[in-house]
């Protein structure tokens, strides 16, 4: 067969290969692996002329390796997978049939021979108030009872469903349902009631080890508000009118409190600092963080409803529209790809087998080894382990090469032609994928630098004044102007759903990001259990311990499953509110992320990605016939340790690659124009480890780290940026450019590192000025601050009574000048 012919059997081998694999990314939004890029050809055989039959091939081979690239993005939509897999670890799996259990008792009692899909809406209604009346009786084990029977209603009335489908359809059906009702609320007063339990939280000190049943309770109410607010959260084309007006009315419930002080959000925020102090030890961390996650994403907005806000606010400022698009920019953006040359290499290496080596000297300095790891027997996985020294040598393009599966090996390597294919036919990439930027003190840097050396002195800040400078300069400063970055900041903040957040965050928000950074520390792939570390593995271990190799193993592979969901829960929420502070405020977001600077967040994600990333971004710790639904619907086969061991088909793990690229994107807000920061960056030898990440071939993993890169290299020295020129290129090519800023040589003005303290310094008194004038409350007037200043005293404006004017003479006369003054008295106050 033909090249044409084996590029139209391509879709399918893809096709074969895909797996569902989608319940990683959560609602993080990563594509499945069988999905192709929006608008990308696929391959297809054309009858082509003889002389163009080379030219195919190359083509050919260009798509196959960019459709089999990994596509995954955290902020491009995707397919909606099932709200349910990353809720429920594998050892509550048998309380699912539990909580059947105890909705059919009742309901049998209540609706003899109906079954819950046969009701109308009247009766189904009914029958959800009677459940309702049962979670106020007194007796703990039948309210208990009851709530379960809610979660089955909640989890889709999987025992009357015969596929995945209905159980979801019927979840989301009952999910409104219920909230209509006024069930969310009912179970917010019973989680206040479980939060301050002190019973349940002294017993839980007391006990040597904490298992899944010291939380029965709390992970039956946090499991009912979860599937509630993901399933009214997301949107469906199909949705009835009241369905909408359902969402808005939540949305705006959970934003704006009405019946309390505090927006729901806060309480879960409480119960995270609770459990690190200590004083709380059985609260099921996992499911806290990813209801916590899910309330910020819907009270909030994701990420292209915070484009859309954004675009809104530019327009309502009157500042110049947004150049592009972040998230389609990046959607089509590719990875770092081989040389060119590869084919040519390959196709060379295979030419000089039979011929002597001498023969083509010259030619080999240019074959690369980790370029060409796709066509050897290597695993396509396993990275180099050597330490930081051998990172000097290592590229862009090096490491995981793996974008062709096995079998897709053999069917491609046999079809590339023999003879050499022409360099014409290369196709470079047309222009950069982002506009370029400038702020408005890069301009003033650049005036001030011009006129030093062709006036001889300074005028400030004025941009305008261009008198006595050459024309070039002119030209230079229009050119400035055209791709300025407009900025507003202004005091009065609207009072949004972010802006309430902020307000109730505001005096304990260092004690939530401290005890976030905890957690995310103990679930870190990198960290070694200690002693005085958190337990965050309370509702994932069992009563009874595991005796069975097989039953290991599964509990190995729960744990590893449940540390990487509480890592991609903190890191959405983190950069969450990062996104959204910056937008309402750039103060608020200025004291978020310098409370996690001083929490050591930079180091704690550099050490998370101290590791061997590809192994990481390749685990597969799950077991897909056991995530909800498919196992409340599908006959389980039986689970050996060789079927665990191979896990499932998917090469990649969404939920990890999702983790790393927030994670790295969080470290950007973070260090983005902080010099002081970027020298920690530094000073904690970050290059290497960043190198080694970049051998996962994802494009926005890949630019945000590029971006890191960028920002420390006039730092790393000139024998570094001479060792790692690919590196330079890729991020020449892919980050966005700033005018003037000489990245790569080192000679910045900012660069200026007795200004890194005050820098910092500067930024925290702004911070606090800010907050003390806009959320400090009234202080009694007793303990109030003196102010002894004679000026400000004399500048205050006093309301003074209307007819002040026309006896202020005689107040003067009695009050001031008819008063004797006794100086020495003011020696005598106590």
């Amino acid at each position: 067969m033909g090249v044409a012919g084996r590029g139209g059997a391509r879709p399918h081998v893809l096709a074969a290969a895909a797996g569902p694999g989608m319940e990683a990314a959560g609602g993080g939004g990563a594509p499945g692996p069988g999905r192709a890029r929006p608008g990308q050809p696929q391959p297809q055989p054309q009858a082509q002329p003889q002389p163009q039959a080379q030219p195919k091939g190359r083509e050919l081979f260009r798509s196959q390796r960019k459709e089999s690239e990994v596509r995954a993005r955290s902020s491009v939509p995707a397919p909606r997978a099932p709200p349910g897999p990353a809720l429920y670890s594998y050892t509550e799996e048998p309380e699912l049939s539990h909580n059947r259990r105890c909705f059919e008792e009742d309901f049998h009692t209540q609706v003899p021979d109906r079954r819950w899909l046969e009701l109308d809406r009247a009766q189904q209604k009914a029958y959800v108030m009677h459940l309702l009346d049962g979670l106020e009786v007194v007796n703990r084990d039948k309210r208990l009872r009851v709530a379960r029977a809610i979660l089955y209603l909640a989890q889709g009335v999987f025992g009357d469903c015969d596929n995945e489908g209905d159980v979801l359809h019927w979840s989301r059906h009952n999910s409104f349902l219920l909230y209509q009702l006024g069930t969310f609320s009912a179970f917010l007063e019973l989680l206040n009631m479980e939060i301050e339990n002190s019973q349940a939280c002294s017993s839980a000190l007391r006990k040597p080890a904490i298992s899944l049943a010291d939380s029965t309770e709390l992970r039956v109410l946090l499991s009912v508000m979860y599937l509630m607010v993901e399933n009214i959260r997301v949107e469906q084309e199909t949705d009835p009118p009241e369905w909408k007006s359902c969402r808005e009315t939540f949305r705006m419930e959970l934003s704006f409190p009405v019946h309390t002080e505090e927006p729901f959000a806060l309480l879960l925020f409480t119960m995270v600092t609770k459990f690190c102090s200590g004083h709380a030890p059985h609260f099921p961390m996992k499911k806290v963080l990813l209801l916590l996650w899910k309330v910020l994403l819907f009270t909030l907005g994701g990420f292209e409803a915070l484009q859309a806000m954004k675009v809104r606010r530019r327009e309502e400022l009157g500042l110049p529209p947004l150049p592009e698009d972040s998230i389609q920019v990046v959607r089509g953006m590719r990875a770092a790809s081989p040389p060119t040359c590869a084919i040519e290499l390959v196709e060379q290496q295979q030419q000089q087998q039979p011929q002597p080596k001498r023969s083509h000297r010259s030619r080999r300095p240019l074959m690369k080894q980790d370029s060409l790891d796709i066509y050897n027997e290597r695993d396509p996985f396993k990275s180099d382990e050597g330490g930081v020294d051998e990172e000097e040598n290592d590229d862009v393009d090096g490491g995981m090469e793996g974008e062709l599966e096995l079998v897709e090996r053999d069917a491609l390597i046999p079809a590339l032609p023999a003879q050499r294919l022409p360099i014409e036919r290369v196709s470079f990439p047309k222009g950069l994928p982002w506009a370029p930027k400038v702020r408005q003190k890069d301009i003033e840097h650049f005036l001030e630098a011009s006129r030093n050396k062709f006036i001889g002195f300074t005028l400030g800040q004025d941009t305008e004044t261009l008198i006595g400078l050459p024309r070039p300069i002119h030209e230079s400063v229009k050119t400035l102007k055209q791709v300025r970055w407009w900025l507003h900041g202004e005091e009065e903040v609207q009072e949004t759903p972010c802006e309430v957040l902020y307000r109730a965050m505001l005096y304990n928000l260092p004690q939530y990001m401290i005890a976030l950074l905890k957690i995310l520390l103990a679930a870190a792939p990198t960290s070694k259990a200690k002693t005085d570390s958190i337990n965050i593995l309370a509702d994932v271990l069992p009563e009874e311990m595991p005796i069975t190799v097989l039953q290991s193993m599964k509990l190995g592979i729960d744990v590893n499953r449940h540390k990487e969901i509480i890592v991609k829960s903190i890191s959405a929420l983190l950069l969450l509110l990062l996104k959204h502070f910056k937008l309402n405020h750039i103060y608020q977001f200025e004291y978020v992320s310098q409370h996690l600077v001083f929490a050591n967040c930079i180091p704690l994600i550099l050490k998370f990605f101290n590791q061997n990333i590809m192994s990481y971004i390749a685990a597969k710790n799950s077991i897909s016939v056991l995530d909800y639904p498919h196992c409340t619907v599908c006959d389980l086969p039986e689970l050996t340790a060789e079927s665990l061991e191979a896990g499932d088909n998917n090469q990649f793990c969404w939920r990890n690659l999702f983790s790393c690229i927030n994670l790295l994107r969080i470290l950007n807000k973070l260090t983005k124009w902080k010099h002081s920061r970027t020298m920690m960056l530094v000073v904690f030898k970050s290059a290497p480890i960043l190198k080694r990440a970049l051998k996962v071939k994802q494009a926005m993993m890949q630019l945000y780290v590029l971006k890191l890169l960028k920002i420390q290299t006039k730092y790393l020295g000139r024998q570094w940026r001479k060792s790692n020129m690919k590196t330079m290129s890729a991020i020449y090519q892919k980050v966005r450019h700033r005018m003037n800023d000489d990245w790569a040589y080192g000679n910045d003005i900012d660069a200026r590192p007795w200004d890194f303290q005050a820098e910092e310094c500067t930024l925290r008194a702004n911070i606090e000025a800010f907050n003390s004038r806009r959320y400090d409350k009234a202080q009694d007037s007793e303990f109030a601050p003196v102010d002894n200043c004679l000026q400000s005293v004399l500048g205050q404006r006093l309301e003074l009574p209307e007819d002040f004017h026309y006896s202020y003479e005689l107040w003067l006369e009695r009050e001031v000048f008819s008063q004797p003054i006794r100086w020495e008295e003011l020696l005598h106050c106590q």
